[in-house]
């Protein structure tokens, strides 16, 4: 089973249907697949000629978010080989490092404008798409039958905001499970055009792949003004937005006043949502903002069904199963924190490095947050298990302190941290990114504010402004 040739063999219904809006450029359903299907008529010529015989071929794809993107990550899946997407933001080292882990054979990128700098790169020309080729000669470290078994379509790596990225493996079933499943909550369909503001690189596999499995337009907008998203928005007549709380913010604040009437769905996703986020966008929309669950290694299990009445939970179980342990593994409470375990349709099937199948993991994923459930079954997130900060045997989430922090109107946003102690472990540190450069808040002010919320051991001991945090690119604040 391949998941593009399905998604095709689906378009065949209604081929004029606009599949992507991007700018000036329309591709209907037909287009997609005439373009995609040249570029795996093209690798399929050169493949044979870099890929060892019992391996599956696997292709990187370093391309920035266009519509091009997806024509050619459809065409690599529709050419049999597993599809690697290398982000923009990684540094040459971090890309010759993620290349070399997953043995990729051909990387993808744009041709450049001398044909080609890189050894062994070729031009080639589909359409309106001009791609160059390069062969690379890594050297796998895992087991290439067991990797052959999953028939895979993607190997993704996390976003590592604890350093701890890894190399996620997802085959053409799982993805299709897992597309379902997500669907089963955000129902997507045909008349629906969706709001596109995430990047391609990590968010392709099941986002982009179920709006097209379900007939649904895709709108790319690349800008970062709540201005310019809108104006996308009305021209558009985008139904759907799914983005990060830091899009939803930009536009809960943009001023024009101008409304959105098309809009019926606004999803949450990437990071952390702030409640005064959540009611500022259904003040300015007439659309409550409804927070998911995201995960690489098992999709959209969780997505807010309440959210008017719990705006910072991500929603409780329906296909999936969870569990909220504790340390040592025994049930949590409703409002105890623990963390947090899911097991449903669509899970990965391996880790890459070292090689672990998902039967392995006794059908559950841990997923390192830590969380709480409500007596009704609604999950909230509180942190995430490696950034608990350990104040003398006292432990609590950085991400109550910022939460505190952000209530402050001369701070924009923030990050807390544990810093190393040798009495007390661990001492709260705070970074701050001020409203007002040119008005920064006094430490003492913030100290006090942070006091009439939260016990002292909480309030951070030091704040450092900065003009801005590390995030990674899918919008979460590194830890």
């Amino acid at each position: 089973m391949n998941v593009a040739e399905l998604l095709f063999d689906r378009a065949r219904e209604y081929p004029g249907q606009t599949a992507l809006l991007d700018g000036e450029t329309v591709l209907s359903y037909a287009q997609l697949e005439q373009l995609s299907r040249t570029v795996s008529e093209e690798l399929a010529r050169i493949l044979p000629g870099c890929v060892p015989a019992g391996a599956q071929a696997r292709i990187g794809l370093f391309w920035p978010n266009a519509w091009e993107y997806v024509v050619l990550a459809l065409g690599i899946l529709r050419a049999g080989a597993c599809l690697i997407p290398v982000a923009e933001e990684l540094t040459p080292a971090e890309r010759e490092s993620q290349t070399r882990l997953t043995a990729v054979h051909l990387l993808i990128s744009p041709a450049s404008s001398q044909g080609g700098s890189e050894r062994g790169a070729q031009g080639r020309v589909e359409g309106a798409i001009r791609w160059q080729w390069t062969v690379l000669q890594s050297q796998s470290e895992f087991p290439e039958e067991r990797f052959l078994a999953v028939n895979p379509a993607f190997i993704r790596f996390s976003s590592g905001t604890t350093g701890d990225s890894k190399g996620v493996v997802l085959g053409h079933a799982a993805l299709l499970e897992r597309v379902r499943s997500a669907n089963r909550r955000l129902g997507i369909g045909r008349e629906d055009r969706v709001l596109w503001t995430l990047p391609m690189a990590h968010h392709f596999a099941v986002s982009i792949v179920l709006y097209l499995l379900e007939g649904a337009t895709t709108v790319l907008e690349n800008a970062h003004l709540a201005a310019e998203i809108l104006e996308t928005a009305r021209r558009t007549g985008a139904t759907v937005i799914y983005g990060s709380p830091f899009h939803h913010s930009l536009l809960a604040a943009e001023p024009s006043g101008l409304p959105w009437p098309t809009l019926r769905l606004a999803v949450s996703t990437a990071s952390s949502l702030r409640e005064e986020t959540a009611r500022a966008f259904h003040a300015r929309f007439g659309v409550p903002l409804c927070q998911g669950l995201g995960i690489i290694e098992a999709g959209l299990p969780l997505l807010n069904d309440a959210p008017l009445e719990k705006p910072l939970s991500v929603g409780k179980p329906d296909d999936f199963q969870i569990c909220v342990v504790r340390e040592d593994g025994t049930l949590c409470g409703p409002g105890e924190a623990g963390e947090l375990q899911v097991r449903g349709p669509g899970l990965f099937d391996a880790y890459l490095l070292p090689w672990t199948e998902r039967a392995e993991l006794d059908g559950w994923f841990s997923t390192g947050d830590l969380v709480e459930q409500d007596s009704a079954g609604y999950i909230f997130i509180r942190g995430r298990r490696k950034s608990v900060i350990n104040f003398g045997g006292m432990k609590f989430f950085p991400e109550e302190v910022e939460a505190v922090l952000c209530r402050h109107p001369q701070v924009a946003e923030c990050r807390v941290s544990g810093e190393p102690h040798e009495q007390w472990n661990q001492i709260p540190v705070a970074e701050v990114v001020p409203a007002d450069p040119l008005s920064k808040p006094g430490a003492a002010a913030l100290s006090k504010h942070c006091r009439a919320w939260i016990a002292s051991y909480k309030v951070p001991v030091r704040f450092r402004f900065v003009d801005e945090l590390p995030r990674t690119a899918s919008g979460k604040i590194k830890r």
